[in-house]
């Protein structure tokens, strides 16, 4: 047991300062005053920082040099949460892009390996296609992009356990399918998809709840067709949305959370350079090149993201105007109830996984906690 003490704490539910944030085991077992506390308990003082919710990544690539798509291993997943401790991220959804039946059915095997040792680190897999639109492909292989298959889409479901979220173009997956992966508990996601207003809209009512990367690769709203982000809008689901700079004007994020409100999520799309010194970087067979924070194929296609969620919170609260309470929610409490965590994650409350970010004004991460374990940051 020990206690984190002299800090700012972001529960999501209220700021509070005096307080200490008592950990036993892997759970929260006490928020008190900090009078309350008893000499017995050892402390770890975090001089004034922030303590917050540790951040939840709904899609996640890569970072820290590797990629998930490159090598579908537990260690690539080891790489990638020793890489997201750095920014804040204690537990993420790694994702797996279009790709062949068999490497579907190997990032299920490895992903299940890793989350039966590691709870609460990988969430589950979020797999970005192969049921998508050729035309939204963005950096997805082509010769992979297909129609859904009855025996993948039977045992995509047989995983749901490991499988969190699926990518989907609503225009190439009948409704009977969304159906089923929804009422089998994955997270249905609007993306990679020219699909009308009304395609979008029929999905969400077979049971979509969620868009993947708002805006990108996905129909917009003009005078005479809402598109996929009208229906988004228009039916109350939730959406990520990566706060970069390059994918999304900063206007079309505050306006999208003026719309929104808690259904917008705050994801990175991240890549191999997120955490990591490199300047290109192999992404499902195509080079893509890191530029002064842009990750680009040669044709200029965009390639993901280097973003991390301590950046894009920075980032909403000093060019889209969202208060840091607010752009913490996006990071934290509203990802788990997108995905149906917030049972055990997302706030700071009593009986919760310590799962918990420590940063300082300047937003530079210098601690978290993962199941209860502190950890300063190297």
């Amino acid at each position: 047991m020990y206690a984190l003490t002299n800090c700012t704490i972001y529960t999501t539910q209220a700021i509070l300062i005096d307080h200490a944030v008592v950990i036993e085991g892997q759970q929260i077992s006490a928020i008190i005053p900090i009078n309350a506390l008893t000499n017995d308990i050892d402390r770890i003082d975090l001089q004034g920082q922030n303590l917050t919710p540790g951040f939840i990544d709904l899609q996640l690539n890569g970072c820290g040099g590797v990629m998930f798509n490159g090598a579908v291993t537990e260690q690539t997943l080891a790489t990638m949460q020793a890489a997201n401790l750095k920014s804040g991220t204690t537990s993420y959804l790694p994702t797996f892009i279009t790709d062949t039946d068999q490497g579907i059915k190997k990032a299920l095997h490895v992903t299940r390996e890793y989350m039966q040792k590691k709870p609460n680190e990988v969430l589950g897999l979020h797999l970005e296609g192969p049921y998508i639109n050729v035309q939204k492909k963005g950096i997805h292989r082509q010769e992979f992009i297909r129609q859904p298959d009855p025996e993948m889409i039977d045992l995509i479901c047989a995983n749901s356990d490991v499988v969190s979220q699926i990518t989907m173009a609503p225009e190439k997956t009948p409704n009977q399918f969304i159906e089923q992966l929804a009422n089998a508990g994955i997270v249905v996601s609007l993306g990679h998809s020219n699909g009308t207003y009304q395609q979008a809209t029929e999905a969400i009512q077979h049971g979509a709840s969620s868009a993947t990367h708002l805006f990108n690769a996905m129909t917009s709203i003009t005078g005479r067709e809402p598109g996929v982000v009208g229906a988004i809008y228009d039916n109350n689901i939730y959406a990520g949305i990566i706060v970069d700079g390059f994918h999304v004007a900063y206007e079309n994020v505050r306006l999208s959370k003026r719309i929104m409100g808690d259904k917008l999520i705050l994801v990175t799309d991240a890549t191999a350079p997120a955490g990591a010194d490199i300047s290109e970087f192999d992404f499902v067979g195509t080079t893509v090149y890191y530029k002064q924070g842009k990750c680009v194929g040669k044709d200029g296609t965009l390639g993901g993201s280097a973003v991390t969620l301590i950046e894009s919170i920075e980032q909403c609260v000093k060019f889209v105007g969202i208060s840091l309470e607010e752009a913490i929610r996006m990071a934290t409490i509203y990802p788990a109830k997108a995905i149906s965590v917030d049972n055990k994650l997302g706030s700071i409350e009593v009986g919760k996984i310590a799962n918990l970010a420590i940063f300082n004004n300047d937003y530079q991460v210098t601690g978290t906690v993962v199941n209860g374990c502190y950890k300063a940051t190297e």
